[in-house]
């Protein structure tokens, strides 16, 4: 092998170290770009001492990592060499550069050896590979601002489709460069210990987050920390009633933070929603004002609990994966929210980064929730469409894994997947094909349970409060969800008697301390 080096590859070393040697004299008056071509040379012949050493740099590096071109070209026949599993040391290298037409590129073989006879050992290989990454990190981000101030700079562009280029941009970038260390048994041990403990502690029985329906509480254990959650069906089933019914059940009875955000109803439809759910009016009225008496004072009885509930509500129109992480790890961070509702999947958006189809932008988002999930140690619930096909089903219409709309990835990424499938809705009658009542009878089914049984249990649907409840449960008041005051006489209005006000005055009511289970 001719390790001699010509006169252009002597002009081509010198130019290489020309940036270096005067790294100097450039600082004074301007800026390089993020670098170490000592560290890069140390990398590449550390690699090509020890057999074991591209094994520790595989996760951090990659070509792109180099500043210099050429140990880009080096690196590429290294990673060659490695993906096939072949040794890598000069000679190997060499040969791989020859075959990719490369070798001369890149200095020929008397640079190869160079590069290892400046390195005595690969021991601190792992720690100058990381320096190089951080290195590469810090161009892609000098890169991204400069695209960003130039489009800022244009005033043909909106400023908004410009930060959600810069949300995209900078989300892509983070999760191409995000690792995660390798733990030790011993501490996930002790963790999990302690969980299980803490839920031999509750009276409850459960170990996650209680949602007030008692047998979905019986067969998730309550909603557990980092599971995305994807609770899907065609429209009008009461996707958006559920988690309604569900969050409000959290945040009143058990006093547990959740943030709801919406991207099909306003605020002002969600709360609608939730004063007809927890008051027992129906939402025709709600929305005309058309209440009687015995209804208003209903109304101002049984809304109290709503005040005080720790519901966060973002009604967010088009809402960006970007943007919900922003504001997720505010509400955990400042308001303790300790679950978040996704109303739904399907609208959301990843904009700012370019996909050669909807399949994969939403497969894009269910990802990023699980991530999101993880991240901040809490459970996602996101709702999510079903496809057609449902409805040309002959079997019941029972939705089915395959139904999920636009993307496998969304069975794939999530935890679990349940359905709500009212059958009442599709025969149009109050009994099935073998006379059995389903009236108001609600389906909540567990198709993939990643760490438990799947199945279904039954719940009560009240189409005229938007509500679900427990099958055997007959009123929000008798378990404990609202206020309410007994032996109450006669109404002065109707001559009915009034469960909700005692008869007496609003503001008697307010100031009588009415004993409540918050």
């Amino acid at each position: 092998m001719d390790f001699k080096l010509t006169e252009e590859q002597r002009k081509r070393q010198y130019n290489r170290r020309k940036p270096q040697q005067a790294a100097e004299v450039v600082n004074e008056f301007g800026k390089l770009q993020p670098q170490n071509l000592e560290l890069e040379d140390a990398v590449l012949g550390a690699l090509m001492l020890e057999k074991d050493a591209y094994s520790k740099v595989v996760d951090i590096l990659k070509p792109e990592c180099f500043y210099e071109p050429n140990n880009q070209k080096i690196f590429e026949a290294i990673q060659t060499l490695g993906s096939m599993s072949q040794p890598i040391d000069m000679l190997t290298v060499t040969e791989q550069l020859r075959v990719q037409g490369m070798l001369d590129e890149v200095g020929g073989p008397i640079r190869i050896s160079q590069l290892t006879s400046g390195v005595s050992s690969a021991a601190n290989i792992e720690f100058h590979a990381r320096i190089v990454a951080q290195k590469y990190l810090a161009r892609e981000l000098i890169s991204f601002s400069s695209q960003i101030q130039s489009l800022a700079f244009d005033d043909s562009i909106d400023i908004l489709d410009v930060l959600q280029e810069a949300e995209g941009k900078l989300f892509e970038l983070s999760q191409s460069n995000l690792k995660k260390d390798v733990t030790k048994i011993e501490p996930v041990i002790i963790d999990a210990l302690k969980k299980i403990e803490d839920a031999a502690n509750r009276t409850d029985g459960l170990s996650g987050l209680q949602t007030g329906f008692d047998e979905i509480d019986r067969v998730t254990s309550g909603w557990q920390n980092s599971d995305l959650v994807i609770i899907a069906a065609r429209p009008a089933m009461g996707k958006t009633a559920f988690v309604l019914s569900m969050a409000m059940r959290m945040a009143v009875r058990f006093n547990i933070p959740v943030a709801v955000f919406s991207l099909e109803m306003s605020n002002l439809q969600l709360v609608n929603r939730l004063i007809s759910n927890i008051c027992e009016i129906e939402g025709s009225k709600i929305k005309s004002g058309t209440l009687s008496r015995l209804e208003w004072e209903q109304l101002h009885s049984r809304i109290r609990p709503l005040y005080t509930a720790p519901l966060f509500i973002d009604d967010t129109p088009s809402l960006s994966v970007f943007e919900l992480r922003t504001k997720a790890r505010r509400l955990v961070r400042e308001q303790g929210v300790k679950m978040i509702v996704i109303d739904y999947l399907q609208l959301m958006n990843a904009s700012g980064m370019k996909f050669g189809s909807r399949e994969q932008e939403v497969s894009t988002i269910s990802r990023s929730l699980k991530q999101l999930a993880k991240e901040l140690d809490i459970p996602i619930i996101a709702l999510s469409q079903l496809n057609r096909s449902v409805e040309n089903r002959t079997d019941g219409k029972v939705p089915q894994l395959s139904d999920l709309r636009e993307s496998g990835a969304i069975e794939q990424d999530a935890d679990m997947v349940c359905f709500i499938h009212r059958p009442e809705y599709y025969t149009k009658s109050t009994t099935d094909a073998e006379g059995n009542n389903i009236e108001g009878v609600a389906k909540f089914i567990f198709a993939k349970h990643r760490s438990g049984a799947t199945g279904d249990v039954t719940l009560r649907f009240e189409g005229k409060y938007a509500r679900f409840q427990n099958w055997d449960e007959n009123s929000l008041v008798n378990h404990g969800i609202v206020p309410s005051k007994i032996n109450a006489p006669a109404d002065a209005a109707n001559g009915a008697p009034s469960p909700f006000t005692g008869g007496v005055s609003e503001d008697q009511f307010i100031d009588n301390n009415n004993p409540t289970p918050f």
